[in-house]
């Protein structure tokens, strides 16, 4: 295995698994473990990815590539370059933090969850978010991205069964799958349609093929493609206008806030646009489009970060005005925005999550996060309110702190860069950037002040807080620790890994660029300059005389907008399911029918040259044979449509129905289909006879004449269709994938019954995932019936015997000689199956019969005894063991490296024996004969204990209501 598929690995299976078994039960012990694991796996695949470093950072590309479905384009490629090497240290040492910090904050989840919850789902959000960042096929992108929606919403919501959050944590968890779910199918539509302008999903092979990006470019379906794909990129990381999701997910744990939407998840969006801008980034629109989101999101997310009074939520906004502040850079294409861009990220990554920790040490210790209530905490708290002190002022960009070098380049491209793609409004980028840096210090400094100073706390539910423990402050300090360091040294410690990850986004080497405090007196220096003193000017303004903690926001917002439209969409479903939905089968039935017969008939209609007509295939004769054969189904099928309310007669008619299809099944050479048609008949009549015991034997006639009229119609129009379509399909030459079945058999599937082979090897698959719904079937059955139990008559009103008190003697004598009889051609029909008509499907049906027969000759009671099945339980060990065997054969393949449920053949010759034609599909068989006989048996056991109940009187039983 590889490292870099190692990486992903670790904790999707591993750290997962692993998580959720130790720390299923709720215990102190066993909580300090869980964490240690989680812990020890992101340890393991930071130190991985560091091991892996030194090539990457020395400008190699590494890459491995395993086929998984090729014949989508859907492969197990992973490539680590510099960005996916930044992201992946960002992700798996954050992570390690996150853990750390979460053993102290979390010491039991509400109403005593266990530990295994919390971590196992942290382990899968890990591992989806590092499958992003090392995803070479973008396919496989996609579906990693999906996961980070999935484990997202699980930790969102992860407070679900709080009595007091459990409300806003599933109001959180859905509103951010439904954004992030949605902007997530838009961005497979835009990686299918790349991937078919491309002629490949795998990004190395797009970056190496020359002329591709300008063919992709110059596609007529490009800005279709760059739409549905920055609509993606938007969702997930919150740019407008689907910012709102991300303040509402904070209903999450403070450690799932810090982690997923300061450092990570929310962080997948720009990765996306970073690492596809050597394919579809530097055009025109890609830059209008995402420059101008990224601008208007930072300024406007910045300004309403100000007025927010709950601490986590002034964090939300301002995580959401630096994601555009990001995207902004990206947008704008230059190469120095580029390494801008990877910059920022790093540094917002560190004083974003150390603030969010921050918060959550506040909210432990006082029991709230309003800051209007909070206030002096620095005579409290003086540690964490120095580190959350420090983190803010790189936030707001303040030297000598990461945060001021980062946006300082910001303002040196927003002066530059803004006339290409606005041009003469280009002069409206730097204001808009000085306004987005001015909004950020009056946050910033709000968050320090109104927290750790302004006066004594007001009504804290916790009235004393004091300093948290070492390892709540731990992370903390570290990350604060990197904002000073790399604000003193920052080409020294961050440089090559910038270099490194800025060349890997633009697909070429990065330019020249020096990280520094001090680059002279200059014009983004004013810029930075007045956006401080600025915002320091504006937050005391609005803070005068507490007129900011007595704002009240306005009730117009993103949520209210989209709350609205959700609320609109189920209205207006209500309404139309109370117009179509009045209880009606028949309407049901009535609707799709029609509509199958539109749909159908509509490419039909066309024209004369739809192939609405007879095709040129030479006619056969009908037989005299046939036409019997047809008359006496046409017969059938008018009494059934005559005589369908008559419950049981119209089941002996459907079982006509069906021993003249298994005719025509034999009279076209095809046994198999034949054999398992008259099974089948006998095993369902004898079931839906059972079933439609326990209801009235008549149905009413609620009909009218109007209503059979049109159900005639549609009868005739579907039945009709059907027909016309069979003739135009059979009346055409047509190639067939039959023959490929034919020629294949015996060299890939060791035996000559073609139908067999292909439902134990070519179509193994399928023919696991039937016999799969066949015991789900069966079980459902027990569950829906399991203690039901009907009062069944003597006689009904007509005097007519209900049945005989005991078994006749005659069928209990036949049943005892057919059963062992049916064994060993059960037997017989099971072994030849490979290679002759027969099988393990045919095989168990034939059992079922025999055994069925035994329950009729025996009764219910003695039957269960002597098979030890009392209510059918055993019946579902039987499923179980079937559906093991089967699945074992596949594994097994797997396990020496073939595709799952190949089939392995040989054909040893034996002494006496001669040559032995031997498979392991016949083991595959075995299952679905074991899973046949359980399902068939389960059900006929429930159906059964479901009249056990003594007799009723025959008087009670009116004429109508016969069973």
């Amino acid at each position: 295995m590889s490292p870099l598929s190692l990486a992903v690995l670790l904790p999707l299976v591993l750290g997962t698994g692993l998580c959720l078994w130790l720390g299923r039960v709720e215990a102190p012990l066993r909580r300090r473990a869980t964490a240690v694991l989680a812990g020890a796996i992101a340890l393991a695949v930071l130190g991985l990815l560091l091991s892996l470093a030194g090539p990457v950072m020395d400008g190699q590309v590494l890459l491995t590539q395993a086929e998984w479905m090729p014949a989508i384009g859907l492969n197990a490629n992973y490539r680590l370059d510099g960005l996916g090497l930044m992201f992946g240290l960002m992700i798996s040492g954050i992570g390690l933090l996150i853990v750390i910090y979460a053993a102290f904050y979390l010491h039991g989840g509400p109403g005593g969850d266990p530990a295994g919850k919390f971590y196992s789902q942290l382990m899968l959000f890990m591992a989806a978010m590092l499958g992003i960042a090392l995803s070479d096929n973008l396919l496989l992108m996609v579906v990693f991205w999906e996961l980070t929606s999935i484990s997202s919403f699980l930790l969102v919501g992860y407070w679900g069964s709080d009595p007091k959050k459990g409300a806003d944590a599933r109001a959180g968890a859905r509103m951010a799958l439904a954004v992030t779910g949605g902007g997530g199918l838009a961005l497979l539509a835009g990686v299918v349609v790349l991937g078919q302008m491309a002629g490949t999903y795998d990004l190395s092979t797009m970056l190496a093929t020359p002329g591709l990006v300008e063919k992709v470019q110059a596609d007529a379906r490009y800005p279709l493609m760059l739409v549905l794909v920055l609509l993606g990129c938007f969702t997930k990381s919150a740019q407008l206008p689907f910012h709102f999701w991300l303040p509402q997910a904070m209903a999450a744990p403070t450690p799932v806030s810090a982690y997923l939407h300061s450092a990570t998840m929310v962080k997948a969006g720009l990765f996306l646009m970073m690492r596809l801008t050597p394919v579809i980034g530097g055009t025109e629109l890609f830059q209008g489009i995402v420059a101008s989101t990224g601008l208007l999101t930072m300024v406007f997310a910045a300004f309403v970060a100000i007025f927010k009074h709950d601490l986590k939520g002034l964090l939300a906004y301002s995580t959401v005005s630096h994601l555009g502040l990001v995207t902004f850079l990206i947008g704008l294409g230059s190469p120095m925005a580029a390494v801008a861009a990877v910059f920022h990220i790093l540094n917002h990554a560190c004083f974003k999550a150390a603030l969010f920790m921050s918060a959550g040490i506040v909210d432990h210790e006082t029991g709230t996060r309003d800051m209007r209530k909070l206030g002096g905490l620095m005579a409290l708290m003086p540690v964490v309110g120095t580190l959350a002190l420090v983190a803010a002022a790189a936030m707001a960009g303040i030297p000598p702190f990461n945060g001021f070098i980062s946006k300082e380049m910001m303002l040196e491209q927003a002066l530059h860069g803004g006339t290409p793609v606005w041009g003469s409004l280009g002069w409206l980028v730097p204001v808009l950037a000085t306004l987005g840096g001015l909004f950020s210090m009056a946050y910033s400094l709000r968050l320090v002040h109104d927290v750790f100073f302004n006066g004594p706390p007001k009504d804290l539910p916790v009235p004393h807080p004091h300093e948290p423990p070492l390892g709540m402050k731990a992370p903390v300090m570290l990350l604060v620790a990197a904002c000073v360091a790399v604000g003193l040294l920052p080409m020294t410690l961050a440089g090559p890994l910038v270099q490194a990850a800025s060349s890997a986004m633009l697909g070429a080497p990065a330019p020249a660029f020096q990280l520094a405090l001090w680059h002279g007196l200059n014009i983004p220096l004013l810029m930075s300059a007045i956006a401080v003193a600025g915002g320091a000017a504006l937050y005391f303004g609005l803070a005068q005389g507490g007129r900011l903690h007595r704002y009240l926001p306005r009730a117009f917002s993103g949520k209210g907008v989209f709350t609205a439209l959700v609320d609109g969409l189920f209205a207006t479903a209500g309404r139309f399911t109370a117009l179509l939905e009045n209880g009606s089968l028949q309407r049901y039935a009535a609707w799709m029918v029609a509509s199958a017969v539109a749909v159908a008939a509509w490419p039909l209609l066309q024209g004369p040259g739809a192939g609405a007509g007879t095709g040129a295939r030479a006619l056969l004769p009908a037989t005299p044979l046939a036409v019997v054969l047809w008359l006496a189904l046409a017969a059938t099928c008018a009494a059934l449509v005559l005589g369908h309310h008559q419950r049981l007669r119209a089941v002996v008619l459907v079982g006509l129905v069906g021993l003249v299809t298994a005719l025509t099944f034999l009279a076209f050479s095809a046994p198999d289909l034949a054999l398992t048609q008259l099974s089948v008949e006998v095993v369902s009549t004898v079931l839906l006879l059972m079933g439609l015991a326990l209801l009235p034997q008549t149905t009413p006639r609620e009909s009218s004449a109007a209503r059979r009229g049109r159900d005639a119609g549609l009868a005739l129009l579907g039945g009709g269709g059907l027909a016309w379509l069979s003739w135009l399909v059979m009346t055409r030459d047509h190639d067939s994938i039959a023959w490929y079945f034919l020629d294949n058999t015996v060299p890939k599937g060791g035996g000559t019954n073609s139908v067999n082979v292909i439902l134990v090897d070519f179509r193994g698959y399928d023919t696991f995932g039937e016999i799969t719904v066949l015991g789900i079937a069966a079980v459902g059955v027990l569950a829906l019936l399991q203690g039901l139990r009907v009062r069944r008559p003597v006689a009904d009103g007509a005097g007519l015997a209900w049945s005989f008190r005991e078994p006749p003697l005659l069928l209990r004598r036949a049943a005892r000689l057919v059963l062992p009889l049916a064994l060993v051609v059960s037997a017989y029909i099971y072994w030849r199956g490979h290679n002759l008509p027969g099988g393990g499907f045919i095989a168990g049906l034939i059992t079922a019969v025999a055994l069925v027969l035994q329950y009729m000759a025996l009764g219910q009671q003695r039957a269960d005894a002597l098979l030890h099945a009392a209510g059918g339980r055993r019946y579902t060990v039987w499923i179980g063991i079937g559906l093991a065997i089967a699945l074992a054969t596949g594994v097994g393949a797997l396990a020496f490296g073939h595709p799952f449920l190949t089939s392995a053949h040989a054909a040893p010759e034996v002494a006496v024996l001669g040559v032995l034609p031997l498979a392991t599909a016949a083991l595959f068989d075995l299952g679905v004969y074991i899973t046949v006989v359980g399902s068939t048996l389960l059900t006929l056991a429930v159906l059964g204990a479901a009249s056990k109940e003594g007799a009723a009187p025959a008087a009670a039983v009116p004429q109508g209501d016969r069973p």
